[in-house]
């Protein structure tokens, strides 16, 4: 194993790490198959759960991610939060930071799911390249080591599962208005599963802008615009998993498939039946309705202005996403299940080591 190797695992929307009580009661990664991240370290690789903000925006978390990793103050950055109406600073990492240290001999595997994807692959490129909108605004003296870039030699390798890298039509959806929700049929205690969901996904209105939260950039114009600035890294690996926990049926649409989790059936129905467009006229055909109750399987796979190709672990190419096979199951399937257990422990076991191995 690789001595200066950390994987770091990055939860999704309504997720919580390492920092938070709840994970040691439950843990987002692994849930009721076990700590996933302690069965991995047993196993001798040097795995970390990052807790990041659970309904904060894609910039937030990186910034939180970042001084978890550094051991710092977080810093969200003198314009952004001006512009977001939010305190600059927030959570202050220097007495516990996540890893030991993050210096030039530091290489981080970025595991994201669901949305941990948008967070880590936004926190590479800030690594790598830095952000022109904090340093143009920003007295040198005073601007965070993250937003100043050049820190490329320090990702070694991104992983996206179930992340929703062109955004998912759960958000879209509901603001065409070519498309009734409510004339898709589902069961009673689906329609209530789905609304306990929802309360727990909600952002909790603070006064910031409301573009400074998950729920505005997993939507499919915002996806896009990210995209066109988070072009691969060139000596990055990438690797992507989507998942399907759905079936075709003949009428074109997919429905869930029996053993999806109950709170993901009826949002899953909807995604299955909808095409259309969204409010920047982006259009949503067919190809889009297979999902793993939450995410449009497409999007998971890669984002669709970058290069991709199937996994092939005899030819993993850097600057390029390699995709994996898709994965049977819902949403929460490879974090080990909600209320219904998946040992996951075999695919994180033989991931690590092909990512290791490189």
């Amino acid at each position: 194993m690789s001595d200066n190797l950390k994987f770091i695992f990055v939860h999704g929307l309504a997720g919580w790490g390492s920092y938070d009580e709840r994970y040691h009661r439950l843990p987002y990664w692994g849930m009721h198959s076990g700590d996933l991240i302690t069965f991995l370290r047993a196993e001798g690789f040097d795995c970390y759960a990052a807790s990041v903000s659970p309904t904060g925006s894609a910039w937030d978390r990186a910034c939180e991610l970042y001084a978890q990793l550094a051991g710092t103050k977080t810093d969200y950055g003198a314009v952004h939060s001006e512009r977001n109406r939010h305190a600059r600073f927030g959570p202050d990492f220097s007495a516990c930071p996540l890893i030991r240290s993050l210096d030039e001999d530091t290489r981080l595997v970025l595991i994201g799911h669901s949305f941990g994807g948008a967070t880590v692959r936004l926190f590479s490129q800030w690594m790598a390249c830095g952000n022109t909108q904090e340093r143009n605004g920003t007295d040198p003296a005073d601007l965070s080591p993250l937003f100043a870039g050049g820190m490329e030699g320090s990702i070694r390798s991104i992983v996206a599962l179930a992340s929703p890298m062109n955004g998912t039509t759960a958000y879209d959806l509901f603001e065409d208005p070519a498309f009734d929700p409510r004339s898709v049929k589902a069961s009673l205690r689906s329609r209530l599963m789905a609304r306990l969901m929802t309360r727990g996904t909600r952002a909790k209105e603070d006064g910031r802008s409301k573009e400074d939260y998950a729920s505005y950039d997993m939507h499919i114009d915002r996806a896009q615009a990210m995209n066109e600035q988070l072009l691969p890294l060139p000596s990055v690996f990438y690797f992507s998993v989507p998942c399907s926990g759905t079936i075709l049926q003949e009428d074109g649409t997919y429905r869930p498939d029996p053993r999806m989790e109950p709170m993901f059936t009826m949002r899953s129905c909807q995604i299955g039946a909808y095409t259309g467009k969204t409010r920047g006229g982006f259009v949503i055909d067919e190809s889009w309705r297979e999902n793993d109750g939450l995410v449009n399987t497409i999007s998971a796979a890669a984002p669709l202005n970058a290069p991709m190709k199937p996994l092939d672990r005899d030819r993993i190419e850097p600057g390029v996403w390699n995709v994996f096979p898709t994965f049977t199951g819902d949403h929460m399937s490879l974090q080990g299940g909600l209320m219904r257990r998946h040992d996951i422990r075999d695919f994180y076991q033989q991931l690590l080591t092909m990512i290791n191995n490189l």
